[in-house]
Protein backbone atom coordinates (compact mmCIF):
# COMPACT_ATOMS: atom_id res chain seq x y z
CA UNK A 1 0.00 0.00 0.00
CA UNK A 2 1.43 3.17 -1.24
CA UNK A 3 -1.32 5.97 -0.41
CA UNK A 4 0.34 7.76 2.73
CA UNK A 5 -0.83 4.70 4.78
CA UNK A 6 -4.61 5.45 3.91
CA UNK A 7 -6.64 2.59 4.96
CA UNK A 8 -9.98 2.49 2.86
CA UNK A 9 -11.05 2.69 -0.87
CA UNK A 10 -14.76 3.64 -0.98
CA UNK A 11 -17.11 2.98 -4.11
CA UNK A 12 -20.52 4.37 -5.30
CA UNK A 13 -22.82 1.38 -6.58
CA UNK A 14 -25.46 3.61 -8.05
CA UNK A 15 -27.76 0.68 -9.39
CA UNK A 16 -31.28 0.88 -11.39
CA UNK A 17 -33.26 0.13 -8.44
CA UNK A 18 -31.08 1.87 -5.21
CA UNK A 19 -28.04 3.75 -4.51
CA UNK A 20 -25.23 2.12 -2.19
CA UNK A 21 -22.00 3.15 -0.50
CA UNK A 22 -19.23 0.64 0.53
CA UNK A 23 -15.72 0.80 1.84
CA UNK A 24 -13.56 -2.28 1.41
CA UNK A 25 -10.04 -2.54 3.28
CA UNK A 26 -6.78 -3.54 1.94
CA UNK A 27 -7.84 -7.30 2.04
CA UNK A 28 -10.97 -6.90 0.12
CA UNK A 29 -13.18 -6.96 2.57
CA UNK A 30 -16.20 -4.71 2.75
CA UNK A 31 -16.02 -3.02 6.67
CA UNK A 32 -19.07 -0.84 5.68
CA UNK A 33 -22.10 -0.69 3.77
CA UNK A 34 -24.98 1.99 3.48
CA UNK A 35 -27.79 1.49 0.84
CA UNK A 36 -30.91 3.35 0.08
CA UNK A 37 -33.86 3.19 -3.17
CA UNK A 38 -35.03 5.73 -5.10
CA UNK A 39 -38.71 5.90 -7.53
CA UNK A 40 -39.11 4.36 -10.26
CA UNK A 41 -41.20 6.93 -12.04
CA UNK A 42 -43.55 5.30 -15.25
CA UNK A 43 -45.06 8.30 -16.72
CA UNK A 44 -46.20 6.44 -19.86
CA UNK A 45 -46.39 2.13 -20.63
CA UNK A 46 -43.04 1.12 -21.64
CA UNK A 47 -41.77 4.13 -20.11
CA UNK A 48 -38.94 4.49 -16.97
CA UNK A 49 -37.53 7.18 -15.55
CA UNK A 50 -35.64 8.43 -12.19
CA UNK A 51 -34.92 11.66 -11.10
CA UNK A 52 -31.41 12.60 -11.42
CA UNK A 53 -31.87 14.92 -8.12
CA UNK A 54 -32.68 12.50 -6.37
CA UNK A 55 -30.46 9.88 -7.35
CA UNK A 56 -27.66 12.31 -6.61
CA UNK A 57 -29.23 12.72 -3.00
CA UNK A 58 -29.84 9.14 -2.20
CA UNK A 59 -26.01 9.03 -3.27
CA UNK A 60 -24.78 11.64 -0.81
CA UNK A 61 -26.60 10.30 2.20
CA UNK A 62 -25.21 6.67 1.44
CA UNK A 63 -21.79 8.33 1.82
CA UNK A 64 -22.44 9.79 5.26
CA UNK A 65 -24.34 6.28 5.94
CA UNK A 66 -21.69 4.32 5.35
CA UNK A 67 -18.91 6.86 7.31
CA UNK A 68 -21.46 7.03 10.09
CA UNK A 69 -21.87 3.42 9.95
CA UNK A 70 -18.11 2.03 10.28
CA UNK A 71 -17.05 5.04 12.64
CA UNK A 72 -14.54 5.74 9.48
CA UNK A 73 -13.39 9.74 8.91
CA UNK A 74 -13.44 10.31 5.29
CA UNK A 75 -9.41 11.52 4.97
CA UNK A 76 -9.18 7.56 5.58
CA UNK A 77 -10.05 6.95 2.22
CA UNK A 78 -7.28 6.69 -0.43
CA UNK A 79 -9.58 6.83 -3.72
CA UNK A 80 -13.24 6.48 -4.42
CA UNK A 81 -14.82 4.77 -7.30
CA UNK A 82 -17.88 4.46 -9.23
CA UNK A 83 -20.13 1.96 -11.03
CA UNK A 84 -23.54 2.56 -12.29
CA UNK A 85 -26.50 1.50 -14.52
CA UNK A 86 -25.32 1.66 -18.14
CA UNK A 87 -27.54 3.67 -20.67
CA UNK A 88 -29.29 5.19 -18.15
CA UNK A 89 -29.21 9.02 -19.89
CA UNK A 90 -29.19 12.46 -18.16
CA UNK A 91 -29.10 15.85 -19.92
CA UNK A 92 -28.41 18.71 -17.17
CA UNK A 93 -27.63 22.42 -17.60
CA UNK A 94 -23.90 22.43 -16.52
CA UNK A 95 -24.28 26.28 -15.21
CA UNK A 96 -27.24 25.58 -12.83
CA UNK A 97 -26.63 22.26 -12.07
CA UNK A 98 -30.29 21.07 -12.92
CA UNK A 99 -31.31 18.58 -15.17
CA UNK A 100 -33.48 19.06 -17.65
CA UNK A 101 -35.79 15.95 -17.42
CA UNK A 102 -35.89 12.99 -15.77
CA UNK A 103 -33.05 10.00 -16.87
CA UNK A 104 -34.31 8.36 -19.22
CA UNK A 105 -33.60 4.58 -17.71
CA UNK A 106 -31.99 1.78 -20.02
CA UNK A 107 -35.13 -0.07 -19.74
CA UNK A 108 -37.21 2.76 -21.38
CA UNK A 109 -38.70 1.63 -24.67
CA UNK A 110 -39.42 4.87 -26.22
CA UNK A 111 -37.15 5.35 -28.87
CA UNK A 112 -38.44 1.65 -30.95
CA UNK A 113 -39.63 4.56 -33.75
CA UNK A 114 -36.35 6.18 -33.76
CA UNK A 115 -34.34 2.66 -34.05
CA UNK A 116 -36.78 1.34 -36.75
CA UNK A 117 -36.49 4.36 -38.70
CA UNK A 118 -32.38 4.00 -38.46
CA UNK A 119 -32.64 0.22 -39.60
CA UNK A 120 -34.55 1.04 -42.40
CA UNK A 121 -31.05 2.01 -43.99
CA UNK A 122 -28.49 -0.66 -43.08
CA UNK A 123 -30.75 -3.20 -41.14
CA UNK A 124 -30.61 -3.82 -37.05
CA UNK A 125 -26.94 -4.16 -37.62
CA UNK A 126 -26.07 -0.53 -38.98
CA UNK A 127 -24.20 0.53 -36.48
CA UNK A 128 -22.91 -3.30 -35.26
CA UNK A 129 -19.33 -3.13 -37.00
CA UNK A 130 -18.21 -0.04 -35.19
CA UNK A 131 -20.10 0.10 -32.05
CA UNK A 132 -20.28 -3.69 -31.85
CA UNK A 133 -24.43 -3.04 -30.83
CA UNK A 134 -27.46 -3.92 -32.80
CA UNK A 135 -30.10 -0.90 -33.32
CA UNK A 136 -31.97 -1.35 -30.20
CA UNK A 137 -33.97 1.05 -27.18
CA UNK A 138 -31.72 -0.37 -24.68
CA UNK A 139 -28.78 2.04 -25.44
CA UNK A 140 -28.22 5.78 -24.32
CA UNK A 141 -27.44 7.14 -28.19
CA UNK A 142 -31.40 6.78 -29.63
CA UNK A 143 -32.30 8.16 -26.20
CA UNK A 144 -30.47 11.58 -26.60
CA UNK A 145 -31.79 11.69 -29.99
CA UNK A 146 -35.26 11.21 -28.52
CA UNK A 147 -34.83 14.01 -26.15
CA UNK A 148 -33.17 16.37 -28.63
CA UNK A 149 -35.88 15.86 -30.91
CA UNK A 150 -38.87 16.53 -28.58
CA UNK A 151 -36.93 19.08 -26.51
CA UNK A 152 -36.06 22.23 -28.84
CA UNK A 153 -34.64 24.07 -25.80
CA UNK A 154 -32.36 20.97 -25.22
CA UNK A 155 -31.01 21.40 -28.76
CA UNK A 156 -30.47 25.37 -28.37
CA UNK A 157 -29.24 25.49 -24.76
CA UNK A 158 -26.51 22.82 -26.13
CA UNK A 159 -25.15 25.08 -28.68
CA UNK A 160 -24.74 27.81 -26.09
CA UNK A 161 -22.90 25.25 -23.54
CA UNK A 162 -26.07 25.13 -21.63
CA UNK A 163 -26.98 21.65 -21.88
CA UNK A 164 -24.29 18.09 -21.24
CA UNK A 165 -25.42 14.84 -21.16
CA UNK A 166 -24.07 11.37 -20.00
CA UNK A 167 -24.55 8.31 -18.44
CA UNK A 168 -24.95 8.20 -13.95
CA UNK A 169 -21.59 8.19 -13.74
CA UNK A 170 -21.10 11.35 -15.85
CA UNK A 171 -23.69 12.93 -13.87
CA UNK A 172 -22.26 11.52 -10.34
CA UNK A 173 -18.91 12.47 -11.01
CA UNK A 174 -19.79 15.82 -11.81
CA UNK A 175 -21.88 16.34 -8.93
CA UNK A 176 -18.82 15.18 -6.77
CA UNK A 177 -16.51 17.09 -8.34
CA UNK A 178 -18.08 20.34 -7.25
CA UNK A 179 -20.69 20.19 -9.92
CA UNK A 180 -21.31 23.96 -11.19
CA UNK A 181 -18.20 24.94 -9.91
CA UNK A 182 -15.72 23.12 -11.54
CA UNK A 183 -17.16 19.99 -12.09
CA UNK A 184 -15.67 17.42 -14.42
CA UNK A 185 -17.32 15.98 -17.20
CA UNK A 186 -16.21 12.54 -17.69
CA UNK A 187 -17.21 8.72 -18.83
CA UNK A 188 -14.86 6.04 -18.91
CA UNK A 189 -14.44 3.40 -21.90
CA UNK A 190 -16.76 0.94 -20.77
CA UNK A 191 -19.53 3.03 -20.10
CA UNK A 192 -18.99 4.79 -23.15
CA UNK A 193 -19.53 1.48 -25.21
CA UNK A 194 -23.05 1.39 -23.73
CA UNK A 195 -23.98 4.66 -25.69
CA UNK A 196 -24.18 3.25 -29.50
CA UNK A 197 -21.83 6.48 -30.17
CA UNK A 198 -18.17 5.27 -29.16
CA UNK A 199 -15.52 3.29 -32.38
CA UNK A 200 -14.81 -0.14 -30.40
CA UNK A 201 -11.41 0.17 -32.29
CA UNK A 202 -10.35 3.63 -31.44
CA UNK A 203 -12.31 4.07 -27.90
CA UNK A 204 -13.12 7.67 -28.88
CA UNK A 205 -17.18 9.13 -30.23
CA UNK A 206 -17.53 8.12 -33.64
CA UNK A 207 -18.05 11.06 -35.59
CA UNK A 208 -20.16 9.81 -38.15
CA UNK A 209 -22.57 8.14 -36.17
CA UNK A 210 -22.97 11.54 -34.09
CA UNK A 211 -23.82 13.02 -37.32
CA UNK A 212 -26.32 10.31 -38.23
CA UNK A 213 -28.27 11.14 -34.78
CA UNK A 214 -27.80 14.76 -35.05
CA UNK A 215 -26.30 14.60 -31.46
CA UNK A 216 -23.48 17.38 -30.76
CA UNK A 217 -20.00 16.54 -29.75
CA UNK A 218 -19.58 19.38 -27.24
CA UNK A 219 -22.34 17.91 -25.07
CA UNK A 220 -20.84 14.28 -24.56
CA UNK A 221 -18.01 13.77 -21.51
CA UNK A 222 -14.65 13.32 -22.35
CA UNK A 223 -13.73 9.18 -22.69
CA UNK A 224 -11.32 7.86 -19.98
CA UNK A 225 -9.98 4.69 -18.56
CA UNK A 226 -11.33 2.76 -16.15
CA UNK A 227 -9.12 2.85 -13.73
CA UNK A 228 -6.37 5.80 -14.21
CA UNK A 229 -3.29 7.35 -12.15
CA UNK A 230 -4.24 10.48 -14.15
CA UNK A 231 -7.27 10.69 -11.81
CA UNK A 232 -10.48 11.98 -13.20
CA UNK A 233 -10.52 14.62 -10.03
CA UNK A 234 -10.88 15.37 -6.44
CA UNK A 235 -14.18 15.21 -4.58
CA UNK A 236 -15.77 19.07 -3.67
CA UNK A 237 -14.59 20.39 0.17
CA UNK A 238 -18.60 21.38 0.41
CA UNK A 239 -20.05 17.90 -1.14
CA UNK A 240 -20.99 15.24 0.93
CA UNK A 241 -17.38 13.44 1.88
CA UNK A 242 -16.09 17.50 3.23
CA UNK A 243 -12.76 16.43 1.87
CA UNK A 244 -10.64 16.43 -1.05
CA UNK A 245 -10.39 12.44 -2.41
CA UNK A 246 -8.92 11.00 -5.98
CA UNK A 247 -12.05 9.64 -8.15
CA UNK A 248 -10.14 7.78 -9.89
CA UNK A 249 -11.99 4.28 -10.92
CA UNK A 250 -15.25 4.34 -13.20
CA UNK A 251 -16.90 1.33 -14.86
CA UNK A 252 -20.31 0.23 -15.94
CA UNK A 253 -22.18 -1.98 -13.79
CA UNK A 254 -21.37 -5.47 -15.43
CA UNK A 255 -18.19 -4.60 -16.27
CA UNK A 256 -17.23 -3.70 -13.25
CA UNK A 257 -18.68 -7.38 -11.66
CA UNK A 258 -16.15 -8.74 -14.24
CA UNK A 259 -13.60 -6.76 -12.54
CA UNK A 260 -14.82 -7.68 -9.02
CA UNK A 261 -14.75 -10.89 -9.86
CA UNK A 262 -11.22 -11.39 -10.98
CA UNK A 263 -11.97 -12.62 -14.33
CA UNK A 264 -8.59 -11.11 -15.72
CA UNK A 265 -8.05 -13.56 -18.58
CA UNK A 266 -9.27 -14.95 -21.68
CA UNK A 267 -12.47 -16.75 -21.61
CA UNK A 268 -13.26 -15.67 -17.52
CA UNK A 269 -16.99 -15.12 -17.25
CA UNK A 270 -19.41 -14.12 -14.77
CA UNK A 271 -23.08 -13.66 -14.57
CA UNK A 272 -24.29 -10.86 -12.41
CA UNK A 273 -28.01 -11.52 -11.41
CA UNK A 274 -29.69 -7.87 -10.02
CA UNK A 275 -32.13 -6.13 -12.01
CA UNK A 276 -31.55 -7.65 -15.41
CA UNK A 277 -29.21 -10.37 -15.56
CA UNK A 278 -26.04 -9.75 -17.58
CA UNK A 279 -23.02 -12.53 -18.41
CA UNK A 280 -19.73 -11.32 -19.76
CA UNK A 281 -17.17 -13.18 -21.09
CA UNK A 282 -13.77 -11.51 -21.10
CA UNK A 283 -12.33 -11.64 -25.18
CA UNK A 284 -8.94 -9.74 -24.30
CA UNK A 285 -7.50 -7.69 -26.78
CA UNK A 286 -9.50 -9.13 -29.36
CA UNK A 287 -13.36 -7.65 -30.76
CA UNK A 288 -15.10 -10.85 -31.04
CA UNK A 289 -18.41 -10.33 -33.23
CA UNK A 290 -21.43 -11.91 -32.32
CA UNK A 291 -23.21 -13.88 -34.37
CA UNK A 292 -25.68 -15.22 -32.41
CA UNK A 293 -27.26 -12.44 -30.57
CA UNK A 294 -24.76 -11.05 -28.50
CA UNK A 295 -23.14 -7.66 -27.50
CA UNK A 296 -19.67 -6.88 -28.13
CA UNK A 297 -18.56 -4.20 -25.60
CA UNK A 298 -15.49 -2.92 -24.00
CA UNK A 299 -14.67 -4.46 -20.50
CA UNK A 300 -12.02 -2.44 -18.83
CA UNK A 301 -9.22 -0.69 -19.88
CA UNK A 302 -6.12 0.35 -17.12
CA UNK A 303 -4.37 3.49 -18.01
CA UNK A 304 -2.93 3.61 -21.33
CA UNK A 305 -2.61 0.18 -21.22
CA UNK A 306 -5.00 -1.82 -24.68
CA UNK A 307 -8.60 -2.03 -24.38
CA UNK A 308 -9.66 -5.23 -23.23
CA UNK A 309 -13.17 -6.37 -24.51
CA UNK A 310 -15.65 -8.62 -23.46
CA UNK A 311 -18.52 -10.27 -24.91
CA UNK A 312 -21.81 -9.58 -23.33
CA UNK A 313 -25.45 -11.24 -23.30
CA UNK A 314 -28.28 -9.34 -21.29
CA UNK A 315 -31.58 -10.66 -19.80
CA UNK A 316 -34.20 -7.29 -19.01
CA UNK A 317 -35.89 -9.08 -16.52
CA UNK A 318 -34.52 -10.85 -13.66
CA UNK A 319 -34.76 -9.76 -9.93
CA UNK A 320 -37.19 -7.03 -11.35
CA UNK A 321 -39.52 -9.61 -11.96
CA UNK A 322 -39.02 -10.59 -7.83
CA UNK A 323 -40.03 -7.00 -7.27
CA UNK A 324 -43.34 -7.43 -9.54
CA UNK A 325 -44.44 -10.36 -7.66
CA UNK A 326 -44.26 -8.85 -4.68
CA UNK A 327 -45.51 -5.07 -5.60
CA UNK A 328 -47.66 -5.86 -8.17
CA UNK A 329 -49.22 -9.64 -7.34
CA UNK A 330 -48.99 -8.94 -3.47
CA UNK A 331 -47.53 -12.69 -3.55
CA UNK A 332 -44.95 -12.38 -1.31
CA UNK A 333 -44.46 -9.45 1.52
CA UNK A 334 -40.42 -9.61 1.00
CA UNK A 335 -38.37 -10.31 -1.88
CA UNK A 336 -36.48 -13.41 -0.10
CA UNK A 337 -39.63 -14.95 0.96
CA UNK A 338 -40.01 -16.41 -3.01
CA UNK A 339 -36.88 -18.65 -2.68
CA UNK A 340 -38.31 -20.37 0.49
CA UNK A 341 -41.60 -20.57 -1.19
CA UNK A 342 -39.88 -22.06 -4.50
CA UNK A 343 -38.25 -24.72 -1.77
CA UNK A 344 -41.10 -26.33 -0.77
CA UNK A 345 -41.71 -27.91 -3.93
CA UNK A 346 -39.23 -29.61 -6.45
CA UNK A 347 -39.93 -28.20 -9.60
CA UNK A 348 -42.52 -25.50 -11.46
CA UNK A 349 -45.25 -28.08 -11.94
CA UNK A 350 -44.86 -27.27 -15.82
CA UNK A 351 -45.58 -23.93 -15.61
CA UNK A 352 -43.03 -21.13 -17.61
CA UNK A 353 -42.89 -17.55 -17.07
CA UNK A 354 -41.30 -15.79 -19.72
CA UNK A 355 -40.85 -12.33 -18.36
CA UNK A 356 -40.96 -10.06 -21.52
CA UNK A 357 -42.56 -7.02 -20.16
CA UNK A 358 -40.56 -4.79 -22.28
CA UNK A 359 -39.58 -7.43 -25.48
CA UNK A 360 -36.81 -10.08 -24.54
CA UNK A 361 -33.40 -8.58 -25.21
CA UNK A 362 -30.21 -11.08 -25.80
CA UNK A 363 -30.30 -13.42 -27.77
CA UNK A 364 -33.40 -12.57 -29.10
CA UNK A 365 -33.67 -9.03 -29.64
CA UNK A 366 -37.38 -9.34 -29.87
CA UNK A 367 -38.96 -5.70 -29.05
CA UNK A 368 -42.42 -7.21 -30.14
CA UNK A 369 -42.40 -9.92 -27.20
CA UNK A 370 -44.96 -9.48 -24.03
CA UNK A 371 -44.84 -11.28 -20.98
CA UNK A 372 -46.55 -15.01 -21.11
CA UNK A 373 -47.21 -17.33 -18.35
CA UNK A 374 -47.69 -20.84 -19.34
CA UNK A 375 -48.36 -24.37 -19.07
CA UNK A 376 -50.71 -23.87 -16.06
CA UNK A 377 -52.82 -26.61 -14.91
CA UNK A 378 -55.35 -27.11 -11.71
CA UNK A 379 -52.21 -28.98 -10.03
CA UNK A 380 -50.23 -25.25 -9.83
CA UNK A 381 -49.91 -23.52 -6.43
CA UNK A 382 -48.58 -20.53 -5.84
CA UNK A 383 -44.81 -22.53 -4.61
CA UNK A 384 -44.76 -24.04 -8.36
CA UNK A 385 -45.40 -19.86 -9.55
CA UNK A 386 -42.57 -18.76 -7.34
CA UNK A 387 -40.35 -21.79 -8.68
CA UNK A 388 -41.33 -21.09 -12.56
CA UNK A 389 -40.60 -17.09 -11.41
CA UNK A 390 -36.98 -17.76 -10.40
CA UNK A 391 -35.94 -20.66 -12.97
CA UNK A 392 -36.96 -17.87 -15.88
CA UNK A 393 -33.40 -16.14 -14.99
CA UNK A 394 -31.72 -19.56 -14.79
CA UNK A 395 -33.39 -20.70 -18.72
CA UNK A 396 -32.02 -16.61 -19.92
CA UNK A 397 -28.96 -17.30 -18.77
CA UNK A 398 -28.84 -20.77 -20.88
CA UNK A 399 -29.93 -18.71 -23.82
CA UNK A 400 -27.08 -16.23 -23.44
CA UNK A 401 -24.50 -18.99 -22.01
CA UNK A 402 -25.63 -21.21 -25.45
CA UNK A 403 -24.81 -18.08 -27.53
CA UNK A 404 -21.36 -17.53 -26.33
CA UNK A 405 -20.11 -20.75 -26.78
CA UNK A 406 -21.13 -20.62 -30.17
CA UNK A 407 -19.81 -16.95 -30.83
CA UNK A 408 -16.39 -17.19 -28.61
CA UNK A 409 -15.76 -21.20 -29.47
CA UNK A 410 -14.45 -21.09 -25.56
CA UNK A 411 -16.42 -23.78 -23.49
CA UNK A 412 -17.09 -22.28 -20.51
CA UNK A 413 -16.50 -24.77 -17.59
CA UNK A 414 -17.79 -23.15 -14.57
CA UNK A 415 -19.91 -19.96 -13.92
CA UNK A 416 -19.01 -17.05 -11.30
CA UNK A 417 -21.95 -15.34 -10.08
CA UNK A 418 -22.70 -12.59 -7.90
CA UNK A 419 -25.84 -9.91 -7.47
CA UNK A 420 -28.66 -9.45 -5.08
CA UNK A 421 -30.47 -13.12 -6.03
CA UNK A 422 -27.45 -15.02 -5.32
CA UNK A 423 -28.36 -15.91 -2.79
CA UNK A 424 -31.66 -18.06 -3.47
CA UNK A 425 -30.37 -21.56 -3.12
CA UNK A 426 -33.05 -23.01 -5.05
CA UNK A 427 -32.06 -20.67 -8.27
CA UNK A 428 -28.26 -21.31 -8.18
CA UNK A 429 -28.91 -24.99 -7.81
CA UNK A 430 -31.36 -25.21 -10.68
CA UNK A 431 -28.78 -22.31 -12.68
CA UNK A 432 -26.68 -25.05 -12.45
CA UNK A 433 -28.51 -28.16 -12.97
CA UNK A 434 -29.92 -26.33 -16.48
CA UNK A 435 -26.40 -25.04 -17.30
CA UNK A 436 -24.76 -28.43 -16.47
CA UNK A 437 -21.57 -26.99 -15.02
CA UNK A 438 -20.90 -25.85 -11.27
CA UNK A 439 -21.84 -22.55 -10.17
CA UNK A 440 -19.53 -20.65 -7.88
CA UNK A 441 -20.19 -17.65 -5.60
CA UNK A 442 -17.04 -15.27 -3.76
CA UNK A 443 -17.82 -14.32 -0.15
CA UNK A 444 -18.52 -10.85 -1.24
CA UNK A 445 -22.05 -10.95 -3.26
CA UNK A 446 -21.98 -7.14 -4.21
CA UNK A 447 -19.56 -7.16 -6.64
CA UNK A 448 -20.06 -4.19 -8.67
CA UNK A 449 -19.64 -2.48 -5.68
CA UNK A 450 -16.17 -4.16 -5.09
CA UNK A 451 -14.90 -3.99 -9.13
CA UNK A 452 -15.56 -0.13 -8.70
CA UNK A 453 -13.17 -0.38 -5.79
CA UNK A 454 -11.10 -2.17 -7.01
CA UNK A 455 -10.55 0.15 -10.16
CA UNK A 456 -9.86 3.07 -8.14
CA UNK A 457 -7.51 1.61 -5.57
CA UNK A 458 -5.68 -0.10 -8.49
CA UNK A 459 -5.05 3.63 -10.01
CA UNK A 460 -3.49 4.84 -6.27
CA UNK A 461 -1.61 2.26 -5.80
CA UNK A 462 -3.52 0.83 -2.96
CA UNK A 463 -3.10 -2.46 -4.39
CA UNK A 464 -0.11 -3.44 -7.22
CA UNK A 465 -1.69 -4.66 -9.32
CA UNK A 466 -4.34 -7.44 -10.82
CA UNK A 467 -2.42 -10.48 -9.38
CA UNK A 468 -3.19 -9.05 -6.13
CA UNK A 469 -6.64 -8.62 -6.90
CA UNK A 470 -6.87 -12.22 -7.73
CA UNK A 471 -5.83 -13.13 -4.28
CA UNK A 472 -8.49 -11.69 -2.61
CA UNK A 473 -11.14 -13.42 -4.46
CA UNK A 474 -12.31 -16.37 -2.87
CA UNK A 475 -14.84 -19.19 -3.61
CA UNK A 476 -17.36 -18.66 -0.72
CA UNK A 477 -19.86 -21.75 -2.33
CA UNK A 478 -20.54 -24.15 -5.33
CA UNK A 479 -23.19 -25.59 -6.55
CA UNK A 480 -22.88 -28.78 -8.93
CA UNK A 481 -25.03 -29.89 -11.29
CA UNK A 482 -27.30 -32.90 -10.37
CA UNK A 483 -30.28 -33.03 -13.02
CA UNK A 484 -30.22 -36.10 -15.57
CA UNK A 485 -28.91 -35.01 -18.85
CA UNK A 486 -32.09 -35.86 -20.60
CA UNK A 487 -34.17 -33.88 -18.02
CA UNK A 488 -31.92 -30.93 -18.68
CA UNK A 489 -33.07 -31.10 -22.12
CA UNK A 490 -36.69 -31.64 -22.04
CA UNK A 491 -37.19 -28.77 -19.60
CA UNK A 492 -35.11 -26.57 -21.50
CA UNK A 493 -36.93 -27.36 -24.86
CA UNK A 494 -40.32 -26.35 -22.85
CA UNK A 495 -38.86 -23.16 -22.09
CA UNK A 496 -37.60 -22.33 -26.20
CA UNK A 497 -41.15 -23.80 -27.02
CA UNK A 498 -42.72 -20.79 -24.31
CA UNK A 499 -40.38 -17.97 -25.71
CA UNK A 500 -41.77 -18.39 -29.02
CA UNK A 501 -45.43 -17.98 -27.79
CA UNK A 502 -44.34 -14.73 -26.47
CA UNK A 503 -42.91 -13.26 -29.93
CA UNK A 504 -44.95 -10.40 -32.29
CA UNK A 505 -47.75 -9.24 -29.51
CA UNK A 506 -47.02 -5.80 -30.09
Amino acid sequence: MTDGGKKYIGAIDQGTTSSRFIIMNHEGEIVSSYQLEHRQIYPEPGWVEHDPVEIWQRTSECILGALRTGNIQPQDLAAVGITNQRETTVVWNPKTGEPWLNAIVWQDTRTAEICNNLAKEGGQDRFREKTGLPLATYFSGPKIKWILDHYPAVKEAALRGEAIVGTIDSWLIWRLTGGNRGGVHVTDVSNASRTMLMNLSTGEWDEEILRVLGIPREMLPEIRPSSDDQVYGYTSVDGPFGYAIPVSGDLGDQQAALFGQACFNVGEAKNTYGTGCFLLLNTGEKIVSSKHGLLTTVAYRIGKEPIIYALEGSVAIAGSLVQWVRDNLKLIKEAKEISDLAATVSNSGGVYFVPAFTGLFAPYWRSDARGIIIGLTHYVTSAHFARAVLEATAYQTRDIFEAMNKDSNIKLTTLKVDGGMVVSEPLMQFQADILGIPVTRPRETQMTAVGAAFAAGLAVGFWKNRGELKDYWQAYKRWEPAMPEEERERLYAGWKKAVERSFHWV
